[in-house]
């Protein structure tokens, strides 16, 4: 190693030492002049010597190059809400179920980051992906963008592969800063520091975002963290601190509800003297094992809960009462009102629920009146301030006519909520055509709410079945759409006729049917035709199927109108068979998994978790994530930890990777 190379190296290491000591521990080892003396030798050394810039060198922080568009990412294990609790008896509640599941337990609490929840992937130590939760399962790629926060190590102490998942956040001060330089730059503030963080972290040109100072907490890994020999989550803490990884220090472990619910006291009245925004408090279940043996729902873990701070509220003038109809024909008033601050964001619009919350409040157009946003998230009308309220005051009533067609409204029995039952009422079909076209659903991803409305207006579309007869003169005539554009949007189009059968079960918005719905329902009957064919008392023998779901679908089926929207896409060449994965034949249930229940633990090194789940599974068998009494084979892998101790102490049968791959 020559002089050069030497220097560079020792800048790396002396800048990285004092980055970590400035952006994770808040101390400071040297003051700015010397860190920024080091920084600018290392730059010049680099510029004159480009093939000893490491991907690691503190210098690669700045922003690369400006994207044109976010690549979308599929997480190898979904990153999952939580439940949530709002008070006292809903922790009690949870620490109860817990204890009835696993027996004596503890917890660690952390402090609720209110930010951008991120993905960072490292492999043999260093840096090479980032990405942001998305929906829980799909996430976009934003790892150039996370290279400009220095809390993020670019490199790990350990040559390790993993990936972890923590918050990307806006300090308090940064937040100040960044909307003192908008508003002299006459710009549009933000309303929040997590609105700042997230807008900061998808900006295309990262050297935006590497303006904006943002820093990041960890606080958990992806994947098995029993793989890496750890038994605890407060373990697994203390090891991705060790690793440099920013850990943010107010967590406590503790040993009973009453000491978490001490914790939560406390930083419900200290939040605000923190540096950066929290909006509550979560508690996860300690010891992995234990996490494995309470398991998850479809949407959450059960051995974790995010306690929300009090809403806070506030008073305002109600100014009017808004009114939309949605796609089934509900109409629900919203509350207009003057311009108010509440939880850090800038309210005009509130939830109103429905007329009997309305009656049952007497709220009326200008009164004074109280709001709060439910979970810090959604506001509501939560009561009125009769004492000032105007003398020339009368009580709201709801109308008769719908708002936008002006049919009569009609209350079905047993619901609160009044609907337009006119099949032809543009709110509707605009409504279920934005569902159908949605993400979720047919995933036509070029077609957005303002284009829908235009086509409906311009009677170009009557239902969903007319997108696909749609022409490239059609789209062009829409404003802001050109020929590369409409190109787009009909590709789009022509691509979603061959999904698979569950996406246009969702979005045909049959009620009740949701994503999981809709996939067991597909998987189950293969085809459109027979589904249709289906009894009630078919429908209610499939697991999960319940007598709501199989009602709606009855009902939905023997509706000309429905039907004849059906034919009219099948006509138009939209796919009507499922073609996902296929539930086991006869002939899977004679293999060696039949009816078999297996655990996969520990590191695989020939087979990726999600490929032995799917060889098992096309083989009759269940994986499942813990090992109980009904487990019949756990595959144990590299630094199996406590599965396969369960394992053994259960007496179940315990196979290596290589033994489940000669089987296969």
């Amino acid at each position: 190693m020559n002089e050069i190379e030497a220097r560079i190296v020792q800048l790396n290491k002396l800048l990285k030492t004092y980055g970590h000591a400035y952006y994770v521990l808040d101390q400071p080892m040297v003051a700015d002049g010397v860190y920024d003396q080091l920084m600018q030798e290392l730059i010049a050394l680099e510029a004159d010597n480009p093939s000893l810039i490491f991907p690691d060198s503190p210098t690669q922080r700045v922003g690369g190059e400006v994207l044109s568009r976010f690549t979308k990412v599929t997480h190898d294990t979904p990153m999952l809400s939580l439940s949530n609790a709002f008070n006292e008896q809903d922790l009690r509640e949870f620490d109860r179920k817990v204890r009835e599941q696993v027996g004596t337990v503890s917890y660690v609490c952390e402090l609720k980051i209110d930010g951008l929840a991120i993905s960072l992937k490292y492999k043999d130590g260093l840096f090479v992906q980032g990405a942001t939760r998305g929906d829980g399962t799909t996430g976009e790629l934003i790892t150039e963008n996370l290279r400009t926060i220095h809390a993020i190590p670019l490199r790990l102490k350990d040559e390790l592969t993993l990936e972890v998942r923590g918050e990307a956040y806006m300090p308090k001060v940064s937040f100040e800063r960044l909307n003192a330089q908008r508003k002299a730059n006459e710009e549009e503030l933000f309303a929040n520091p997590r609105n700042a963080a997230a807008g900061s972290l998808r900006q295309l040109d990262p050297k935006i975002a590497a303006k904006r100072h943002l820093s990041t907490f960890i606080y958990a890994i992806g994947g098995d963290g029993e793989s890496y020999g750890i038994a605890s989550h407060s373990a697994m803490l203390s090891y991705l601190g060790e690793q440099g990884l920013p850990l943010n220090p107010e967590y406590r472990k503790c040993q009973t509800i009453e000491e978490v619910i001490a914790f939560v006291t406390q930083w419900t009245a200290s939040r605000n003297d923190l540096a950066y925004e929290i909006d509550g408090i979560v508690i996860k279940v300690d010891r992995y094992d234990q996490q494995e043996e309470l398991g998850y729902t479809a949407k959450s873990p059960r051995w974790a809960i995010a306690y929300k701070f009090p809403a806070e509220e506030v008073t305002t003038t109600l100014l009017a009462i808004d009114l939309t109809v949605g796609r089934t024909g509900v109409v629900t008033p919203t509350a207009i009102l003057a311009p108010v601050q509440v939880a850090g964001t800038t309210v005009q619009r509130a939830s109103l629920h429905n007329e009997d919350l309305i009656k049952e409040k007497d709220i009326r157009i200008g009164d004074r009146v109280i709001i709060r946003k439910a979970g810090d998230i959604i506001p509501q009308v939560v009561d009125v301030i009769v004492a000032e309220r105007p003398a020339d005051s009368v009580p709201y009533e709801m109308p008769k006519n719908c708002p936008v067609c002006e049919s009569e409204l009609v209350r079905i029995e047993d619901e609160v909520a009044l609907r337009c039952v006119n099949p032809k009422c543009f709110a509707q079909i605009a409504e279920s055509i934005k569902h159908f076209v949605s993400r979720n659903a047919m995933n036509i991803d070029s077609l957005g709410e303002r284009a829908v409305e235009q086509l409906l207006t311009a009677g170009l579309i009557h239902d969903v079945a007319d997108l696909y007869e749609l022409n490239k003169e059609d789209v062009m005539a829409l404003e802001r759409f050109g020929e590369k554009s409409a190109d787009k949007l009909l590709a789009a189009v022509e691509a979603s006729k061959t999904n698979s059968l569950e996406r246009l079960l969702v979005g045909l918005g049959i009620r009740h049917i949701g994503e999981k719905a809709a996939q067991i329902l597909a998987a189950n009957f293969e085809t459109m035709d027979s589904l249709m064919q289906a009894t009630e008392e078919q429908l209610v023998t499939i697991f999960e199927i319940g007598d709501k779901m199989a009602e709606s679908l009855v009902a939905y089926f023997a509706n000309e109108g429905a039907r004849e929207v059906i034919e009219h896409l099948r006509a138009v060449g939209v796919n009507m068979v499922y073609t996902g994965r296929p539930l086991a034949k006869e002939s899977e249930q004679d293999g060696i998994f039949a009816n078999k229940t297996i655990v996969l633990t520990g590191k695989l090194t020939q087979l990726t978790r999600s490929e032995a789940k799917a060889k098992i599974e096309e083989l009759g068998g269940t994986v499942t994530g813990s090992v109980s009494k009904k487990t019949d084979i756990v595959v144990a892998g590299e630094d199996a930890g406590s599965k396969l101790t369960k394992a053994e102490q259960l007496g179940i049968e315990v196979w290596t990777e290589q033994k489940l791959l000669e089987q296969l």
